[in-house]
């Protein structure tokens, strides 16, 4: 008993570490982001100037527009690829698949500085080939800026999407998607009405991650950016060589409540979806349920398991299709 006790004391201390080691430093962040000293750490007295002061800030607000801007085109960019990518790898058989596994996967565990590096090179080959069959010149030549940030993000982004969207096709029964086509359903009404919602939760969940690494990258986006396509990261470091701006303390916490709160809404929404589906199960379970006038004699259970789950799915489509 003591022993017992003794553990569940380590793992909840370890357990609070952990909790005050991430989280601590965001909470001085906010407090800070109140306070009345420009520089130091220092408490001097609670003001909201420096959100006042972000408002009339245009470096800060031009990176964060740009660092919204690509992580939203980067994100939904990603979203099709990697569920794409998902269900050529869980759902077919093809020559050079492993290959092609682990090559889709290698963003996952390369370092960062060497997928900068990578992908500087081939945008100044690139573009430099470009500049020279559109025959522009210096002035006018094509240069890194936000497109070329865009398929860095969405090169690294898609990994990651994948693998969560691999997940859930992994827990997926592919018998209902058999017999959405035993009652006539076509490829692509089998995808949106069936495939789609049973593995929305593993796109969410790929989703929120890629937005937050396409938000917060700065080391492939350092190598891969260009004049007037500076995101908050960069914006952040380069002030920060200079002095510790109150603004950025500011802009810092609105991103992270921002984060919080879509956070939240995906926790929801995921919820909601589980709830919807397992009540619609028990429904299914319900209605298919054998009753002693369906038989001369008492079905065996192993006879009624195998006809409930032999028919849940059919039942479940009809009832997609009645509404």
């Amino acid at each position: 008993m003591t022993r017992r006790r003794g553990a569940r004391f380590a793992i909840g201390a370890s357990a609070a570490l952990v909790y005050v080691l991430l989280y601590l430093p965001v909470l001085v962040l906010i407090a800070f982001s109140f306070n009345e000293a420009r520089t130091g750490g220092q408490w001097t007295g609670f003001t909201t100037q420096w959100y006042r002061d972000l408002a009339g800030n245009d470096q800060i607000k031009g990176a964060t527009w740009n660092s919204i801007q690509i992580a939203v085109v980067s994100t939904a960019l990603a979203l099709v690829l990697g569920t794409a990518l998902a269900l050529a790898l869980v759902r077919y058989r093809f020559r050079g698949r492993a290959a092609s596994e682990q090559i889709a996967y290698l963003p996952v565990i390369a370092p960062e500085i060497v997928t900068g590096v990578a992908l500087l090179a081939f945008f100044s080959l690139v573009l430099g080939r470009l500049n020279d069959i559109l025959g522009r010149d210096a002035a006018n030549a094509l240069r890194l800026g936000k497109p070329t940030i865009i398929i860095a993000h969405v090169a690294f982004c898609t990994a990651f999407v994948a693998l969560t969207v691999r997940a859930s096709l992994r827990s997926f029964d592919p018998r209902v998607e058999e017999a959405a086509r035993d009652l006539g359903a076509t490829p692509w009404f089998t995808f949106r009405k069936i495939t789609l919602p049973s593995i929305m939760p593993g796109i969410l969940g790929g989703g929120l991650l890629a937005f937050t690494l396409s938000l917060d990258n700065f080391v492939i986006t350092f190598f891969v950016s260009g004049p007037g396509s500076a995101t908050l990261p960069i914006e952040v470091f380069g002030q920060l060589r200079r002095t510790i701006s109150p603004e950025v303390n500011a802009v810092s916490t609105l991103i992270f409540l921002a984060s919080t709160l879509l956070l939240v809404f995906a926790l929801a929404a995921q919820a909601l979806a589980a709830r919807r589906r397992s009540s619609q199960l028990s429904d299914d379970e319900t209605d298919n349920r054998p009753t002693m006038e369906d038989h001369d004699e008492p079905p065996h259970e192993d006879h009624v398991a195998a006809a409930e789950r032999s028919r849940r799915p059919h039942v479940a489509l009809e009832r997609m299709w009645r509404r």
